[in-house]
Formats: structure tokens, sequence, C-alpha cells
């Protein structure tokens, strides 16, 4: 169901934020599903009705988590069409006000700057209405796309992480990236 720039959180020249419903998860899945080469071995997000209430049941409902999605607007798919996804996890506010990123973008808007533009108008929302001070990405060396991302957007690499994550049935190195709110003013 195509969404109007109203329902937007913020808006770029090409993309707009809004947050998960629970209405989205037809639309989600299909592009997850299609995406299945793409997001592997890195991600791996719902691909059925059931696994998606559950997945944006906590990013609508837990307070310590807000899910972003990317839409295009007037895009090739219609306008409001989903291009991806960007979660901020791990919320903490008090004197850390911090959170830890996770994206992924579907394959028919992989390699169009979409991702780029929506995880802009994210930060600026974190760094704004949300008053948050601090974003942290955590990418796998070998995901060079993600990486990618992250120096696009002004993230500093921080550090290297071993073993951090159990994804796929392994746990695997990372690389440790953050924003501030002063290095996003000055940049």
């Amino acid at each position: 169901m195509p969404h109007t720039a109203s329902r937007y959180l913020a808006e770029g020249p090409r993309v707009g934020i809004r947050h998960f419903t629970y209405e989205d998860g037809a639309e989600f899945t299909a592009r997850t599903r299609e995406s299945k080469e793409l997001h592997q071995p890195w991600l791996f997000p719902p691909d059925s009705e059931s696994a998606y209430l559950a997945y944006a049941g906590r990013l609508i409902e837990d307070r310590t988590k807000a899910g972003f999605l990317v839409c295009e607007k007037n895009g090739e798919r219609g306008d409001g069409a989903i291009a991806g996804f960007i979660n901020i996890n791990n919320i903490v506010q008090g004197g850390f006000q911090c959170g830890a990123l996770g994206y992924g973008v579907f394959a028919h808007a992989a390699g169009r700057g979409l991702m780029r533009e929506g995880l802009n108008l994210v930060i600026d929302h974190a760094f704004g209405p949300m008053r948050l001070h601090r974003l942290e990405i955590n990418a796998q060396p070998g995901n060079t796309a993600s990486l990618a991302l992250a120096r696009s957007c002004g993230f500093r690499l921080e550090g290297f992480s071993p073993k951090m994550l159990h994804i796929d049935g392994e746990w695997r190195d990372h690389e440790r990236w953050a924003i501030t709110a002063e290095m996003r003013a000055s940049g």
C-alpha cells in the first residue's frame, strides 16, 4: 500500500523514512525473499508473515528499539515502495544516549544511493527528535557494501571485535564504527 509523504518522519529528494507498521508485512517479506542472495550471509530479515509480525512487534513496542523503513518517493515501483530498512537497537538513555544501527537494502534498490540518503535521514532524526548522542555500526569485515555505507555517512572506524556476534550459526568478527552528534554537526 503506498504511503504519502505526510506519513514520513523525514524526507530527502528521493526517499522518506517512516516507522514500521504491522500492515507492511506482505511487501517487506516479499522484498526479503527477492533479496535473499544479496543479504546472506550478512543478514537474515524476516521472510514470512509470522516472522515479520514478531520482528515488527519488537520494533514497534520495545522502547529500546526504533525501526525505520526507507521508502522511495515516486520511484520505479510507485510512491512509498520500501527500498530498505534501518533499525536503531539497544537504545540507552541517560548519560550514554546511544544506539546500535542495523540495516539492509532490498535488491531492487541496491546500488542506487537510496540507503545513503535514508541513513542520513535516520542519523538526523536520531540526533534531533530522539536526542541521541552516539550511533554505532558493527559490520563484518567482508561486508564491503555495509562498510562503504558507514564510511560515506561520516562514521569513523573505532575498532575490531573478534567473534562479536552470533550470525548464521557462527561467531563473527566485526568492525566497530561510530558517529556522534558533534561529528555530524562539524561534518
